[in-house]
């Protein structure tokens, strides 16, 4: 009878039983590409856990998990609407408090009962005790979180059921007298959300509990931002986080900042970074679907663009939805624009800004497409999403081969599924052939791996990636008269 093993387990050198022996060998392994389109937000809401990252997916996830949208310049519901309009389909939130937010609550017949999370929505939690024949129910209601009911004959089983409900809107505290259950009605109150943050309270902190921005830690998203924070002396922590984590931050200027200020401030910080886009302090009018005509930072529209494109693409010229005007140009039908000396400025100090004409037309749309970086071959939105993309992506694949035995077998795998990554990249049009050669190279055999280092456990992949340019000064020569001599052929016409 055949005697099957899995590959690797069975010793082939030391078989002394004549038979036939099968060794199952698992299919090649292959990568699958890192996530390139979540987008993290850190920023102010009316309900929620404080300094916890919450993954979303829709508008309605984010009513469901944060309430209703606030008219404040650092609402994460109000820059996910944004986001979302730009194609976004998912994010990662974190709420930020300046620590005077307090929660809403209420004494029902001596009984405690606080909302879950600080914030005004809390206020909007409405409690009805009924009778039932066995008993009673708790009916907890809110026009937007929802409403739940838990029942018991006395309050120690409403207690326990929401306890054990991970989603309840409500914490119950008892007295050491606790009265009998009776019929009631009554709404919470006296939820604060507090001020606005400050520039450390976005920040965070990177401790064990780890808080603000550095809440998006291992959350696997590709751009994020600090939703409203303009404090240039954020910016260096942004672009260190942004380095760190393969994250791309887009920051933002203050409101109604002018080019000179803007240009020395950026040059005063000395800040040139890959992992950091800043966008010039010209903020954007919205017609939001709830307060109408406000006013919003750039960041919510250009994150939101950027976690929707592919990887190797650029902002650059990519129509924006939902911007009626800017502070530049006042809202529809200005005909205010920016001077190519002011864009000059703009664009060689290391900032991107959001205007209308865009060089396809009239349309709203970011002008320059690049990060904060002073080396102009690294500055474009494409190398930082690319680079972040292909690193997280072998960081994600690759670690299948540690532990393997070192030898010429080992090297071919790893070739092998390195190869097919790109090309599968290339086959998707992530990756473009130029001038009838590959863009990609991998070496991974004897020449790059020596004994003296294979023997210390080490092996090493030296892979070569040529990434698709960005076509950002197009150049038409135009010969044109009279005495212009025209020669054409078949395949010019």
């Amino acid at each position: 009878m055949a005697l099957i093993y899995q590959s690797g387990k069975l010793n082939t050198t030391a078989l002394s039983v004549p038979d036939v022996y099968i060794q199952i060998s698992q299919p090649q392994d292959l990568i699958t590409g890192g996530n390139s389109s979540k987008l993290g937000i850190v920023g102010t809401a009316g309900w929620g856990p404080v300094g916890h990252p919450v993954v979303l997916g829709s508008n309605a996830d984010y009513l469901a998990a944060f309430g209703s949208k606030q008219n404040v310049v650092t609402d994460v519901g109000v820059a996910l609407n944004v986001a979302a309009m730009q194609g976004a389909t998912s994010f990662c939130a974190v709420r930020v408090t300046d620590g005077t937010d307090t929660v809403a609550s209420v004494m029902a017949d001596d009984v405690n009962i606080q909302a879950k999370w600080t914030g005004t929505e809390g206020n909007n939690i409405q409690l009805i005790v009924e009778q039932t024949m066995t008993g009673y129910d708790l009916v907890v209601s809110h026009l937007v979180l929802g409403s739940m009911v838990y029942s018991g004959k006395t309050w120690e089983d409403i207690q326990q059921a929401v306890q054990q409900d991970l989603s309840a809107l409500i914490t119950i505290n008892l007295l050491e007298t606790v009265p009998s259950l009776a019929t009631g009605q009554w709404i919470l109150s006296g939820g604060k959300d507090g001020g606005r943050p400050s520039t450390r309270q976005f920040l965070g902190s990177d401790g064990p509990q780890m808080t603000g921005m550095y809440a998006l830690k291992g959350q696997g998203c590709s751009v994020a931002f600090l939703h409203g924070l303009t404090d240039s002396l954020s910016y260096a922590d942004q672009a260190a986080f942004g380095q760190n984590e393969n994250i791309y931050m887009i920051a933002s200027g203050p409101s109604a900042d002018t080019v000179s200020h803007a240009v020395s401030a950026k040059m005063a910080l000395g800040l040139s970074s890959t992992a950091l886009k800043l966008m010039f302090g010209d903020w954007v009018w919205y017609n939001d679907s709830d307060f109408g005509v406000i006013l919003l930072s750039p960041q919510a529209f250009v994150g939101g663009l950027l976690a929707t494109l592919s990887p190797e693409q650029s902002s650059l010229n990519k129509p924006l939805s939902g911007i009626i005007g800017t502070q530049k140009a006042g809202l529809s039908g200005s005909t205010s624009v920016y001077s190519s000396a002011e864009l000059s400025a703009l664009f060689t100090s290391g900032m991107d800004v959001i205007c209308n004409p865009a060089p396809g037309g009239s349309y709203w749309a970011v002008r320059c497409g690049h990060n904060t970086s002073d080396n102009s071959v690294v500055n474009g939105d494409n190398y930082t999403k690319m680079t972040n993309y292909l690193a997280v992506s072998l960081a994600s694949g690759m670690g299948v081969y540690v532990g393997h035995v070192i030898n010429d077998t080992l090297f071919a795998d790893i070739r092998s599924t390195l190869l097919g990554f790109l090309s599968a990249l290339l086959s998707q049009g992530v990756l473009g052939i130029e001038n009838n050669s590959l863009p990609y190279s991998v070496v991974c055999d004897a020449s790059n791996n020596p004994q003296s280092r294979t023997a210390l456990g080490y092996v090493q992949a030296d892979v070569a990636v040529r990434y698709q340019g960005i076509n950002e000064k197009f150049v038409i020569n135009l010969q044109g008269g009279s005495s212009v001599r025209v020669f054409t052929s078949k395949g010019n016409i």
